[in-house]
């Protein structure tokens, strides 16, 4: 059983993820802005995390310097703020299939960005490197399979023509997808790149400020106030920033929870 439990952990949080994905697309589909969306899962994440923050390394965090800040608030703005609203964009423009799949390219991005930044070292005569080599192939066919092959349209039963129903607007729907989904693609690839980036570069951050809760809140803290930039410079109907107790709030609820249940002990 201990063998197994690795693999076991791996399809759970796989599934997870495929929920988080599922939820975020429902949410775009049901009206909800995407730029909102980020803002209001950060902010959220921020109220979660700051009583820990506080009450765990209030006493033991050492001080902040301004050299520390500004590393923390790049990261932030690159590996969250602009990451998670690219991968927003790609979701309305794409699916959640799309967005499961090209998740599974995050450790390659991942191992090439430790690679050129010479945090991780390939040797190719060995059998671990090629097979490093060998899983990374094997991931970006999978994932560029999925994303760039289209197999034909598939109806719901109800939209059967045996049922008298017709959409007129399908023609209009489908070329509007195929116009489209490139894009979509091409812009998650760049949202994992970031958010592979972030992945790397947390190490050197923690370096310069070693309190780990601390400087997740602060990210947090401050990607809420970049995203709200963002939202507010793009989205300014009033209406679209109201919360409800719908698809909405349950996704923003769970896409906290998920990225928050790691880091809080």
């Amino acid at each position: 059983m201990d063998e197994r439990r690795p693999y076991i952990v791996i399809v759970i949080i796989q599934t997870i993820y495929a929920g988080m994905f599922l939820l975020s697309k429902a949410a775009f589909n049901d009206g909800m802005n995407s730029f909102v969306f980020v803002f209001y899962r950060q902010a959220f994440a921020t109220v979660f995390l700051v009583p820990f923050a506080i009450a765990l390394e209030r006493k033991t965090a050492p001080p902040l310097s301004f050299v520390a800040f500004c590393k923390i608030f790049m990261l932030s703005l690159f590996g969250i703020t602009i990451c998670f609203n690219l991968y927003g964009i790609a979701l309305v423009y794409t699916s959640a299939t799309l967005a499961a799949a090209t998740a599974n390219t995050l450790p390659v991005i991942t191992f090439f960005l430790a690679v050129l930044l010479r945090l991780e070292k390939v040797q190719l005569r060995t059998l671990s490197g090629a097979t490093k080599i060998l899983g990374v192939i094997l991931c970006l066919g999978g994932a560029a399979t999925l994303a760039f092959y289209k197999g034909p349209h598939l109806k719901p039963l109800l939209d059967h023509h045996l049922f008298g129903q017709h959409n007129s607007s399908e023609g209009h729907v489908v070329a509007h997808s195929c116009k489209t989904w490139i894009k979509g693609c091409f812009i998650m690839l760049t949202s994992n790149i970031l958010w592979g980036l972030w992945i790397v570069l947390q190490g050197k951050v923690l370096e310069s400020y070693p309190s780990k809760l601390l400087s997740t809140t602060l990210q947090c803290f401050l990607s809420t106030i970049q995203s709200f930039v963002v939202a507010i410079s793009i989205e300014r109907n009033i209406h679209a920033w109201k919360v409800h107790l719908d698809v909405g709030f349950l996704a923003v609820a769970y896409c906290v929870m998920l990225f928050l249940n790691p880091i809080v002990p």
